[in-house]
């Protein structure tokens, strides 16, 4: 059952209350208290209401930090990476997708002007259409990065601080909400502040629900790349060939962090290097270097890959979504000639 369908805590304007079960509030590290306390402070939120919250969290350190740093983003070469996320079972499943929702797919690329294939392949990525939608409370996740993993404490409190704002918002169930060890939620897999800045209300139910409606998931896709700059009709990326040695200061490699796109298609094509489309000489560019098992291969992205990686920050990801949509867009396109 969906953490949205229930609510276990009383919700109310400004204040969340918990059931008469936890009505003791445990003693906190004080770190944790002080987090409570300025959270309430910030939001009109009763503290005792938040400490009571937080002491139902666990600490699952050595889970989540094994989990970022073996994650597929951080270690995957790309040959292994694609094959996870690129099956024929996922294209038939995005086109499924597409299929199911095409009256809102169309919708949501009027209103926002992101590419009908995009919205199909982005929740295939994340959850495979929800199938996938994380099995860890987002409230011990995020805990456990802001108190107990220094290196993430700053994403973790502030995720942390988002997520209980979000309950109250959005009527959720801090202690029963789950997702990835990141603490993303729901079929889009928004973390907190993304759901909170970006989810929109697509189905017109005064609800923003990522779990069950998929007008509301289909919105709040579209909406987070348009807000992040994306460009209705503009390409995605190319593969190029002629890439030697010389040309090792330009490349990005695959697991490395996005980088906006600077490289004039007419820079690449002086250096020697071919693109498969033919882009106007002034489009900026990043040269991306993937691996295959017999090589490596290299693409040009540009600014609408860019916009991918904001969503996650990973060419490895930006390139399975790319690959992904033209895939399904492909099969839809095969099977609408043929039908009769």
């Amino acid at each position: 059952m969906k953490p949205i369908n229930r609510i276990s805590t009383l919700l109310s304007i400004g204040l969340l209350l918990l059931p008469p079960a936890f009505a003791a509030t445990p003693a906190l590290n004080p770190d944790v208290q002080r987090f409570a306390d300025e959270v309430a402070a910030r939001h009109n939120l009763n503290p005792d209401e938040v400490a009571k919250i937080l002491s139902r969290a666990e600490n699952l350190e050595e889970l989540i930090r094994s989990k970022f740093q073996h994650s597929a983003e951080a270690t995957w070469p790309w040959h292994r990476y694609r094959k996870n996320f690129l099956s024929q079972r996922r294209v038939e499943n995005g086109l499924k997708f597409w299929n199911s929702h095409a009256t809102l797919i169309e919708q949501a690329e009027q209103r926002f002007g992101i590419a009908q294939e995009v919205l199909a392949a982005v929740v295939g990525v994340e959850t495979n259409y929800g199938k996938r939608p994380g099995k860890i409370r987002v409230l011990d996740s995020l805990y456990t990065q802001a108190f107990h993993y220094p290196e993430r404490k700053r994403f973790g409190r502030t995720q942390l601080e988002d997520f209980l704002v979000l309950a109250v918002n959005e009527k959720l169930d801090p202690l029963e909400v789950k997702g990835s060890y990141a603490g993303a939620m729901g079929q889009p897999q928004f973390i907190p502040s993304s759901y909170r800045a970006y989810a929109v209300d697509m189905d017109g139910d005064n609800r923003r629900d990522l779990w069950d409606s998929d007008a509301d998931v289909i919105g709040s896709v579209a909406n987070y790349f348009a807000r992040h700059g994306w460009k209705a009709g503009a390409p995605v990326a190319s593969p190029v060939s002629g890439v030697t040695a010389d040309h090792d200061a330009w490349i990005t490699l695959e697991n490395s962090k996005p980088k906006p796109p600077k490289i004039k298609i007419a820079e690449l094509k002086a250096a020697g290097i071919r693109i498969a489309d033919d882009y106007a000489d002034d489009l900026p560019a990043s040269l991306i270097q993937l691996s295959t098992r017999s090589g490596n291969e290299y693409w040009a992205g540009l600014h609408n890959f860019y916009v991918i990686t904001r969503y996650n920050h990973s060419n490895l990801y930006a390139m399975a979504v790319y690959q992904l949509s033209q895939e399904i867009l492909a099969l839809r396109n095969a099977q609408q000639s043929t039908a009769p």
